[in-house]
């Protein structure tokens, strides 16, 4: 073997152990670790029938504090439109009865994947006024173009 391949391989070598040493330090003793939100699931096949799932919506949960229970389905989301005040925090609680489906808001950092059963979570502070679109972004089929929903954020009165 060439003297500059065995030195490209033990530099290759090594930079993988080291790669894993530092993961396995950060996973053991610092507690950084990708979160288990898998906990989190319903049966696929119930999604539609089971709480929260089987009433999706919009809820005020508090002074300018709202819950979002998200539905998708091919081409389509449930509720289509949000509509709240300037300033409110909203929680998204989101899955998915078919596909894979994603939650994309241009503008924003929402950005989520919808499995099928696994319930995501998210929230987001919408502190302008403004129509927001929310797009999915994992090809679910031939009317993907069309799955599409609106975040109505209006203009608080004070």
């Amino acid at each position: 073997m060439p003297r500059y391949e065995k030195i490209w391989m033990i530099f290759g070598f090594a930079s993988l152990i080291l790669f894993l040493a530092i993961l396995g330090i950060m996973a053991a003793f610092m507690g950084l670790n990708p979160p288990d939100s898998l906990r989190t699931t319903v049966a696929p096949e119930k999604v539609e029938t089971a709480p929260p799932f089987d009433q999706p919506g919009v809820y005020q949960i508090g002074p300018k504090e709202y819950r979002v229970v998200m539905l998708s389905y091919v081409f389509g989301y449930n509720p289509g439109t949000i509509t709240i005040p300037q300033g409110s925090t909203v929680h998204f609680e989101a899955t998915s009865r078919d596909v894979i489906h994603g939650v994309y808001v241009p503008g924003t950092n929402i950005n989520l994947m919808l499995i099928p059963g696994h319930i995501t979570e998210f929230t987001q502070t919408f502190n302008k006024p403004g129509e927001y679109l929310y797009l999915c972004h994992e090809y679910c089929g031939v009317g993907h173009h069309l799955m599409q929903g609106r975040i109505i954020v209006e203009p608080s009165t004070t």
